[in-house]
């Protein structure tokens, strides 16, 4: 494992090191770029959870990352408007905080989770993943039609939320919440897959029966990951819809999970940095590509194709050889 740790490294190292000379140059569209590369990547580690230690191919994830950006946006609304939440039977009011914003976020997303998984996960295979996507769909023709928050249209809001002592409209302030999010929850992620969790997570993707007959309930450990997973998820949705100031319907669209599939697959499934590398080589085809071609979908598509054929191990398998992921 020491050469991935020394990939993991340089990949966490260059993250950081990029907006920093961005900054120094003068040049806020860079650092937005890579403020983008680390909301995605956590998106995409919290469907790492579940899909590279659980198994769980989760194509539903964009409900979660939706949930967490709408969950921003009625709290950014309301303060903005000077309406309250609620008025019964208790008054609640907006905010414009960011780590109460998130607090709701990530426990509206991972309560979300929770409630889907304990449906989805009695089912397997297609139909575990139909079912995700169908509660997608779901959320996202809901939003559609909810014109209280935009409806169709989304909803905008006018200045970003605040955290205490920085200048969140700063793009390199801003980078920088976002990427000490990241790396605290990769540190939480690495600790979680050694702990016994972890490995208990890990061997029920294996061998189900065996994680039985030692008197573990696979479907209980599946549904704590499924909702860690998704309140991550929802975490990463908040801070993208802070980032652009706006929340629309798309948030939840089927579309956005596959995006965030893409991800980890491009980086490596159940890599701890995979999503990390993933979502950089996505944002770098797209700012890159996109600028040639609005079809550059197509290389993407072509690149992935490669990718599950010839390096199932993702960009960080690539590199590292013959070293396989800490299952």
């Amino acid at each position: 494992m020491r050469r991935e740790a020394f990939i993991n490294a340089a990949i966490f190292t260059l993250l950081l090191a990029v907006p920093l000379w961005a900054y120094w140059a003068d040049q806020p569209f860079t650092i937005t770029l890579a403020t983008r590369v680390a909301i995605f990547a956590l998106a995409g580690v919290g469907l790492n959870l579940a899909l590279g230690l659980g198994g769980l191919v989760s194509f539903g994830h964009a409900v979660f990352f939706g949930i967490g950006g709408y969950a921003m946006g009625i709290l950014a609304s309301h303060a903005q408007s000077y309406t309250p939440l609620m008025e019964w039977p208790f008054t609640l009011n907006g905010t414009k905080s960011m780590p109460v914003i998130w607090l709701v976020a990530t426990l509206s997303s991972a309560l979300a989770a929770l409630a889907i998984g304990a449906l989805s996960l009695r089912t397997a295979g297609v139909y575990f993943i139909m079912i995700t996507l169908a509660f997608g769909q779901m959320f996202f023709y809901f939003t559609i039609s909810w014109p209280a928050y935009g409806g169709e249209d989304g909803l905008l809001i006018y200045v970003r939320n605040g955290f205490p002592g920085m200048n969140t409209l700063d793009p390199i302030q801003f980078f920088l919440i976002c990427f000490s999010l990241l790396a605290i929850v990769l540190f939480f992620m690495a600790r979680l897959a050694k702990s016994p969790f972890g490995l208990a997570l890990s061997a029920a993707r294996h061998n189900e029966k065996r994680v039985q007959a030692v008197g573990i309930a696979p479907y209980r450990l599946r549904l704590v990951a499924f909702t860690i997973s998704g309140g991550i998820t929802g975490l990463a949705g908040a801070l993208f819809a802070d980032l652009n100031r706006f929340v629309s319907p798309n948030m939840f669209s089927w579309q956005t999970s596959g995006e965030i599939m893409v991800f980890i697959i491009l980086g490596g499934t159940a890599r701890l940095f995979g999503p990390v590398a993933g979502a950089a080589l996505f944002i770098l085809l797209e700012h890159f590509l996109g600028g040639l071609s609005e079809f550059w979908h197509i290389y993407l598509g072509a690149l992935l194709l490669v990718v599950v054929l010839f390096a199932r191990g993702g960009l960080i398998g690539l590199l590292a050889g013959r070293e396989v992921a800490h299952d």
